[in-house]
């Protein structure tokens, strides 16, 4: 069975767990989009991994692993990551494979990022990661990126960088005068780079067309979320990739006849990281709480994420998006000891009821939530592993998730760890 796993929230849904879990029973894993301003977090046995590029199946034994064209790569932290797993006994090599059409960061990427997002107001602030990943995304559309399978044609790729990086000192030193950055050094590091990614580069979208001819069941995970889609989200506060079901078939190269079935994840509150708009944010106190409480802090970048209730407004539009066929709901426990829990059924916007989510930037940043509001329950769930065990009250908020979002809920989280799960 093929699968597609998306984030139905503003990212951080929990997706790496899932990914974990459901590594088990596929034999390739895909990254598909997204950079590493992503961050997926599994935990297994008391030991905590941070994935920034490598998907997550890495950590299920015997999988094999792809990063997609779809993944804008940076060679340094993608090193990095490798030699920090198999530092701790995590075997990547001959397990990992980077597409050839992948394209690459480079160090103009993330200082026009980080010097961009320094020299606006706070009000134009996008909340970048400010690691290159929308300067290397705009570079591809404007068809002057350099690619991973550049650098198995030295000749070429000096001349390419070289075209390049004159326009990029260009636009450092007369826009943000800064002294700009050196051809050489950049070159140099780029070819060592060249020599520990390359063995891994081959042509993913053939690889994953001959496996799924073989019978093999592939899982694409995704990083980010919906509503952080370049096209479906809440433009301009988004990522710079697609992070819906057809970034998944472009970010590939497989094709959508060969998708089984697509998986959606949600928190059973709503996060979102940096600017933009939020209809069920916390207030103060209850945001430190439940912050606290599910630690929510960004694996990337260490920010506080900004939480609020559930919001089914916002999901169902996922849901309509990517035609999930089911959902999984993560840390399902963070909400034990709240005495009433609260989902957004609807918004209000100038007098009017609004069913569905907005397009408009302007007109969610006006809306204020009509909330349904439910018994919550005290008990510890953290220690529940089947769906009879859990409080009724849990089970009722978890029914009516299911009805508001027409999709049938097959997994959820109740702590952090893999076996803290509950399969219905």
């Amino acid at each position: 069975m093929n699968r597609i796993l998306i984030g139905a929230q503003w990212g951080d849904e929990g997706k790496g767990k899932v990914i974990d879990l459901l590594s088990a029973d596929s034999d390739v894993i895909v990254r598909y989009q997204g950079g590493n301003n992503a961050g997926h977090t599994v935990r297994l046995e008391n030991r905590k991994f941070v994935l920034h590029l490598i998907p997550s199946g890495i950590l299920q034994r015997g999988k094999v692993c792809i990063i997609g064209n779809g993944v804008v790569v940076d060679p340094n932290a993608l090193i990095d990551e490798i030699e920090t797993l198999e530092a701790r006994g995590v075997r990547v090599y001959g397990r990992l494979f980077v597409s050839e059409q992948a394209h690459m960061i480079f160090p103009y990427h993330s200082l026009i990022d980080s010097l961009r997002e320094e020299s606006i107001s706070k009000s134009e602030m996008i909340g970048t990661t400010k690691r290159g990943i929308g300067p290397c995304y705009a570079d591809k559309m404007s068809r002057v990126g350099i690619r991973v399978g550049d650098l198995r044609y030295p000749d070429y790729f000096k001349e390419r960088l070289g075209q390049v990086l004159r326009e990029k000192n260009d636009v450092l030193k007369k826009i943000y005068n800064h002294a700009g950055l050196s051809f050489e050094g950049i070159l140099k590091d780029y070819r060592r780079y060249a020599r520990k990614i390359l063995p891994l580069t081959i042509d993913t979208g053939l690889y994953l067309h001959e496996a799924c001819r073989k019978g093999k069941d592939i899982l694409f995970e995704g990083a980010q979320g919906t509503f952080l889609d370049v096209d479906h989200g809440t433009y301009p506060f988004v990522t710079s990739s697609n992070a819906t079901v057809g970034g998944a078939i472009t970010g590939s190269g497989i094709s959508p006849t060969m998708i089984d079935r697509v998986v959606g994840v949600v928190k059973a509150y709503t996060t979102r990281v940096g600017e933009g708009p939020f209809p069920t944010e916390f207030p103060s106190r209850l945001m430190m709480q439940i912050q606290k409480k599910g630690e929510e802090f960004g694996a990337t970048t260490g920010r506080p994420r900004r939480c609020g209730w559930f919001d089914a407004v916002l999901a169902r539009k996922a849901v309509r998006l990517n035609g999930l066929d089911e959902m999984a709901v993560m840390k399902l426990d963070v909400l034990s000891g709240l005495k009433e829990l609260k989902i957004a059924v609807a918004y209000r916007f100038r007098g009017q009821l609004l069913k569905n989510f907005p397009h408009s930037i302007y007109a969610l940043s006006q809306c204020k939530p009509v909330y349904q509001t439910m018994p919550g329950w005290q008990e510890d769930i953290t220690h529940v592993r089947r769906w009879k065990h859990l409080p009724e009250k849990a089970k009722k908020y978890l029914k009516r998730l299911e009805a508001l979002l027409e999709t049938e809920i097959k997994i959820v989280s109740v702590g952090s760890e893999r076996n803290q799960t509950i399969h219905v």
